[in-house]
């Protein structure tokens, strides 16, 4: 077999170790090896973290993850970080709580919480829960509800705690009033449909009847096989073309919600006239009990009870008798024995429900589909859209929340040790997420009309609004701001440039940097910028305010010393170089950012940065600029193109990559040249002493070559030591990218090996002719040093307007080289790396925004996507590329009608809303020719058309033009599009063209277009195809959601013992991974709350390991939270909940519960098929796990069909001579084997056998296993033979030997999920588990000895193939 490693391109750092591992000769694996990058994370790893199953805990949003404080001494480091965490974890203890009319019970409290935190769990236990005012007390004392509990005194194990009831104020009734109301809708999922209050849907335990981890003891085990109903709904079957929508919200029985109360309202008496304020009414609530009697409530400062008003009379005086209670509970539980009754069954449900399926997420999650929920009155909802609910929404005195200064003092907090990190990281997590969450709901009133503008005179589309402490601005061209670049196509792509320029600078973190809090909404077609305000900002001009930068790209400049020795620190990490430009003035102004990068010092005194668009350098490949000429890669694939606009820059993820790119080449260049030199001085030196024995010369300067050779290759190699040396503390000043982090702990940084004398190696750099050997490799990379290695970019080459001094023209010459080099770079490197990762199966997008992510962490943005199809086009293996270009087609498809969809609301009048949404997706996806629109018949048009007003919504106005939209013309606008766009021609007319052309699903393009443009349409079955009638109507669009950008901030300690946690499993010791493992679930845990994406992938290893370690039922519970974290953070048909069920259903399987198993892999697969279809190399995996499953159940039949369906993709997509299909093979041959169909069984298995001995050769133990079975499927069927001849001979009365017919065994079963899942345990014995950790130890010190520069060729050890027990 060919080594991979030879044809893996230079410039792929992140050239998976697993593929090096595959060809050092264990072939055996192969096949599993390739499912180990399985779980949807596609991202490159490093060689030294290689991944366990490819999980990183990549937040999978669009960000690259940019670490702090690099993990170049992640060794090191270790030590110091495990003091740390001891210091987090102390003991806990327990304590006694006492609440009035319950027995007390113990509590597990830690020192480290609050108070306020027990608060919390008592509000949420079944038998307190309804108290919301009341204080704890330790003997009497009232304890302070912010105080740790350590800091108190004579609290110690077995204090006991009173619950003492308090008196009222206005503010406690609401916060009563709202929990009640909370309490009963807590199992109500129409917050999740209405994507309010971070709630989200989990469909989980509807698949396994409740918790896992205890209900799985409580069942049958196993052996009651014939009890278990496995045909799955006819349209799960392989083959089958129907594709129903309904199933992905299964209806669950639990909510159909037990009603306690019909209304619970605020009374229309509010609030308490003064004289009854004075008797202590706080305010009056009007409710219908289920036994429709009609009650009106006094909330007063000592509880709740019945006056004697009714709808239209006001009497405060209490009723007789008036049930004062504490608690509108224990109220309603003496008037209503129904509330009673139905109150009680419905805390006994909340409470079994796993916690998991109720916490709030961090950011919310919005579902693109919904049943028609019935709408019910609701106090609470209603007071809170008519009241910007600031009074209470959280706990803070003075109302508003300023938002500027909470996101600016988190950052400001110390972070000297663990625990003072992640109390910052907490407070930057929590502030983060409270900010997006209200700039979001800022935003959509702004576009509703529910807020007046701060320029109330001007045009709507020029408004500027502040709400709520946040500025919004709209994403349109004001006052011809982009004009030089493109108008409103500039002004819309600016804010997402600039949030990732905030994104940037924040996750470089320099102390005494700030930058705008910013959220970017996209919504009913506008796009929205929401931004914390700048203190004192409103009340100056901002041409006095400007102390950096520039106000009017470029023109006119000024710089300011304290803001470029604060930008001098990123300057490094982001790869910017610090230069000069010409002011007005013709004066040279010095920089170290973009010109547009404005510096402003706000009455606080802190330094901001704002308008960070251009912090990464312009893309050449589609911004052609006259008199420059693109290298000839680039110009082969027709670039440069003209573009929308000029703003369109390089990826991060790009120039973290190309830098990388160029250290490899840079340190070959620099070895090569000094070996070269050494060759030579060597045999100079030698020549003049051996003159005469002319034949000595020959015999001993070939000698003093090789030994010359090799001292230079000593010499290189330890002063490649110093080089990493130096880029280690580097690498703890710059986040080296996660993503794309290969073998060299961080490259850029002067990394100058005359600086690092560290006794390892006399500097090669006192030697002048060294020095021009790292003079010149450092010419040929273009590093702007010419002592060290060094690649930073301008930013301001080829902006319009920006000036340079004559004096640097040649270092604008050389950045404008790089530049160019790093635009050809992405299309003649990136595009291939991810093609092939494609074509290996590294990478696996599965839908539009898997793809997505898999092009961004390469650094290739969504604009080159039809570059990038046109590339799989050409490629040669295009047939195994399929799923991929059907992917990249839909994609490309839904983001053309996208941006039509954008300017096509912005036309739509808020009544038509529906409407117009129902139409435009009737023509881009409904067969029905003619498409009509109905223009709403309103129900009140009156005669008189009202008089425009010059406040209007931004763009309503009468205007119908929407309605002229027709199917033909829409999909030419799409094509059209993606021609101009994406420079990809589509020849479709039709929705039908393009699915017959493509192979698309009308199911998955509207899933798309609903995820990307916020649609939320009724759960039902479309008819798509019906040409009669149009597939949607107004009825069937229920919303339109907001689509939000914003920052998610890092934990970067937990991150760092994540990542140490999988090189440790790397290396085989699994007992200390899984140590770390959990150690940095804690940190999560610590930053984020309990539900994260990272937290997520956390326990996905976790269960992973466990189930490695033999542990299955902590398994099977780490993967169920991992399962409801996923499709409440994520969504539930995510990719990644897809793969998720998948390992659930596996550990199901391992612990008996075979039913639970088969519903887990019929819903992974119902999944997979509403969103990728069929026909995708995954589905093989899918259906070989159900055929198993299956199999094992002795539904042969069944099992036949999943199977063969399973060898048909794998044949398809890796080649008829894969591992994997001989695999497939074989377990088809197995159930042919348990139905006694001998032929068939052997001639799959000769397939098989013929694969093995191919490509492993005879001698393999495969070829071997693969032949002994053959031996035995031959011997069945002479035997089966014979019984038959001998029955056909003497009929009735013959001698029949039984013939073996067994049911496979469960482990044998088991055995093969595992390998096909990538699980593969190797029995070692003692003696070979010395050599292998005497093996790791010594690749550890060759590792410190700096030898890490060449990736090593045998790859660390993979988990995925070959677990050694410990």
């Amino acid at each position: 077999m060919v080594s991979k490693t030879d044809d893996i391109p230079a410039s792929v750092p992140n050239c998976n170790p697993v593929d090096l591992a595959d060809d050092a000769g264990d072939g055996a694996y192969h096949e599993s090896s390739k499912t180990r990058l399985k779980d949807s994370c596609e991202c490159g790893h490093s060689g030294d973290t290689a991944m366990v199953n490819g999980d990183g805990a990549h937040e999978h949003t669009e960000e690259a993850e940019v670490k702090q404080d690099g993990t170049g001494e992640a060794d090191g480091g270790e030590e110091s970080n495990e003091q740390e965490v001891i210091v987090i974890q102390d003991t806990g203890f327990t304590v006694k709580i006492q609440a009035p009319g319950t027995e007390p019970f113990d509590l597990q409290v830690s020192p480290q919480e609050m108070v306020q935190e027990i608060h919390q769990v008592l509000i949420d236990r079944e038998d307190t829960c309804h108290r919301t005012c009341f204080s704890l007390q330790l003997d009497g004392n009232v304890l302070d509800n912010f105080a740790e509990l350590k800091s108190i005194e004579g609290l110690q194990e077995g204090s006991l705690l009173k619950v003492v009831e308090e008196p009222y104020t206005v503010r406690e009734a609401r916060i009563h009033v709202r929990h009640i109301r909370d309490l009963l809708k807590s199992l109500d999922p129409s917050d999740a449909y209405n994507g309010v209050d971070c709630n989200s849907l989990s469909f989980l335990s509807l698949f396994t009847d409740g918790d896992l981890g205890d209900s799985g003891k409580r069942k049958k085990k196993g052996n009651d096989l014939e009890q278990i109903d496995c045909t799955p709904p006819e349209h799960i079957l392989p083959g089958s073309k129907d594709r129903p929508l309904v199933p992905l919200q299964p209806q669950n029985k639990d909510w159909k919600p037990m009603q306690c109360l019909k209304v619970l309202t605020m009374s229309g008496w509010n609030p308490p006239p003064g004289n009854r304020k004075m008797h202590g009414d706080l305010m009056y609530l009007y409710m219908v009990t289920v036994e429709e009697r009609h009650i009106s409530v006094t909330a007063s400062t000592r509880g709740f009870y019945l006056n004697q008003s009714t709808t239209y009379t006001f009497n405060p005086k209490p009723a007789n008798p008036s049930f004062l209670s504490h608690s509108l509970v224990e109220l309603l539980s003496q008037i209503s024995p129904a509330f009673k009754k139905n109150f009680t069954a419905l805390q006994k449900k909340r409470v079994q429900r796993h916690p998991f399926e109720r916490i709030a997420t961090p950011f919310q999650v919005y579902s693109w589909t919904a049943p028609q929920v019935d709408h019910a009155m609701d106090c609470v909802r209603a007071e809170d859209a008519y009241t910007s609910r600031l009074g209470y929404e959280e706990h803070i005195p003075g109302q508003t929340r300023d938002w500027n200064e909470e996101l600016q003092t988190t950052r400001e907090l110390p972070r000297k040790n663990l625990p003072e990190r992640l109390l910052r990281e907490r407070a930057i997590f929590k502030v983060h997420s409270d900010f997006a969450a209200a700039a979001t709901r800022g935003a959509m009133a702004v576009i509703d009309g529910n807020v007046m503008a701060i320029n109330p005179g001007e045009e709507t589309r020029m408004q500027m609004f502040i709400w709520n402490n946040i500025f919004f601005s709209l994403g349109f061209d004001v006052r011809d701001h982009y004009r030089e670049l493109g108008g409103d196509a500039a002004a819309h792509a600016a804010p997402t440039n600039d949030l990732n320029g905030v994104r940037a600078y924040g996750a470089v973190d320099v102390e005494g940097l700030y930058t705008l809090g910013t959220v970017v909404v996209d919504y009913r077609g506008y796009r929205v910028t929401a931004q914390s305000i700048i203190p004192g900002i409103l009340e100056r001009e901002q041409e006095q305010s400007v102390i950096y930068g520039s106000i009017d790209f470029g023109k006119t400049v000024v710089s300011h010393n304290k803001y470029l020795e604060l930008l001098e620190k990123t300057s490094r990490p982001l790869k910017v170089q610090r230069h000069d430009v010409l002011n007005e003035k013709n004066d040279s102004v010095d920089l170290c950012s973009s010109v547009e990068c404005k510096g402003i010092i706000g009455n606080d005194g802190r330094h901001y940065i704002l308008d960070l668009l251009r912090t990464f350098p312009p893309d050449l490949n589609f911004l052609p600029v006259d008199g420059e000429e693109l290298p000839p890669e680039s110009r082969h694939q027709g670039f440069p193109r003209q573009h929308r606009h000029r703003l369109a820059c390089l990826r991060q993820e790009l120039i973290e990559a190309f830098v990388e790119h160029r250290y490899l080449l840079f340190m070959k260049m620099a070895a090569l040249q000094l070996m070269q030199q050494k060759a030579n001085k060597d045999t100079k030196t030698d020549r003049p002493a051996i003159t005469e024995k002319s034949t000595e010369i020959n015999a001993d300067s070939s000698q003093t070559q090789t030994t010359a050779a090799d001292s230079t290759a000593t010499e290189v190699s330890s002063d490649s030591t110093s080089l990493t040396d130096n880029s280690t503390s580097a690498a703890s000043q710059s986040p080296p990218d996660s993503e794309e982090n290969s073998t060299t702990p961080t490259t850029n940084g002067p990394v100058d090996p005359a600086t690092t004398q560290n006794g390892e190696c006399k500097s090669p750099l006192e030697d002048p002719r060294s020095r021009e050997v790292v003079l010149n490799a450092c010419k040929a990379v273009g590093s702007i040093s010419n002592t060290s290695f060094d690649i930073r970019f301008n930013p301001d080459i080829f902006s319009p307007g920006v000036r340079f001094p004559d004096d640097s023209a040649s270092d604008v010459q050389k950045q404008k080289q790089l530049l160019k080099d790093a635009a050809a770079f992405l299309v003649s490197c990136q595009i291939p790396s991810l093609v092939k990762d494609c074509l290996d199966h590294s990478t696996l997008p599965m839908d539009g925004a898997t793809l997505t992510e898999a092009l961004h962490q390469r650094g290739i943005n969504a604009r080159y996507l039809g570059t990038v199809l046109e590339f799989v086009d050409k490629t040669p293996a295009k047939a195994q590329l399929e799923h991929f270009y059907r992917i990249g087609i839909s994609e490309l498809i839904t983001r053309c009608a996208k941006h039509i969809f954008k300017t096509y609301l912005q036309g739509v009048e808020l009544s038509a809303l529906s409407a117009a949404v129902s139409h435009f997706l009737n023509c881009l996806l409904s067969s029905f020719p003619d498409a009509v629109a109905h223009l709403p018949l309103d129900e009140l048009v009156s005669r008189r058309k009202s008089r425009k007003r010059r406040n209007r919504v931004p763009g309503s106005g009468d205007n119908t033009a929407w309605a002229s939209l027709t199917p033909s013309e829409l999909w030419k606008n799409i094509a059209s599009e993606a021609q101009s766009y994406y420079h990809f021609t589509i020849q479709c007319e039709s929705a039908d063209q393009v699915v017959e052309k493509y192979g698309l699903q009308k199911s998955t393009l509207l899933r798309e277009i609903s995820i990307k443009t916020g649609i939320q349409i009724l759960i039902k079955e479309y008819n798509f195809d019906s040409r009669h009638k149009p597939a949607f109507t107004e009825e069937d669009i229920l919303n339109i959601f907001p689509v939000v950008k914003h920052v998610n901030p890092k934990a970067s300690d937990a991150f760092h013992f994540f990542q140490s946690g999988q090189a440790k499993v790397q290396q085989g010791f699994l007992k200390e991974g899984c140590e770390l493992i959990n150690e940095a679930l804690n940190l999560f845990n610590n930053v984020y709350g309990p539900m994260h994406v990272e937290i997520c992938a956390c326990l996905r290893l976790l269960a992973r390991l466990n189930y490695i370690m033999g542990d299955h039922a902590e398994a099977l519970s780490n993967q169920q939270k991992a399962v409801l974290m996923s499709e409440r953070v994520l969504g539930i048909e995510h990719p990644n909940t897809i793969q998720e069920y998948m390992h659930l259903a596996l550990y199901c399987f391992a612990n008996g519960q075979l039913s639970t198993a088969l519903k887990l892999l019929y819903r992974a697969r119902y999944l997979m098929l509403l969103v990728c279809g069929e026909d995708h190399p995954e589905m093989a995996l899918l259906d070989s796990n159900i055929g198993l499953v299956l199999h094992g159940v002795m539904e042969y039949d069944l099992s036949l069909r999943f199977l063969e369906n399973a060898l048909a993709i794998n044949t398809k997509y890796h080649g008829p001579r894969s591992l994997k299909v001989a695999l497939s093979h074989h377990l088809v041959a197995r159930v042919y084997e348990s139905k006694a169909e001998f032929r068939s069984a052997l001639q799959h298995e000769k397939e098989g056998y013929t694969i093995y001995k191919n490509q492993m050769g005879e001698a393999h133990e495969k070829t071997k296993e693969s032949s002994e079975y053959l031996k035995y499927l031959t011997q069945q069927a002479v035997a089966l033979q014979r019984t038959m001849n001998e029955i056909y001979k003497n009929g009735s009365n013959a001698s029949i030997t039984p013939l073996k017919f067994t049911a496979p065994s469960m482990a044998s079963i088991l055995e093969q999920l595992n390998i096909i899942n990538g699980i593969i345990f190797i029995p070692l014995s003692q003696k070979d588990l010395e050599n292998l950790k005497a093996e790791v130890q010594r690749r550890q010190q060759l590792q410190e000895l700096g030898k890490s520069e060449e990736p090593a060729e045998d790859g660390p050890l993979e988990l995925d193939d070959k677990i050694p027990i410990d």
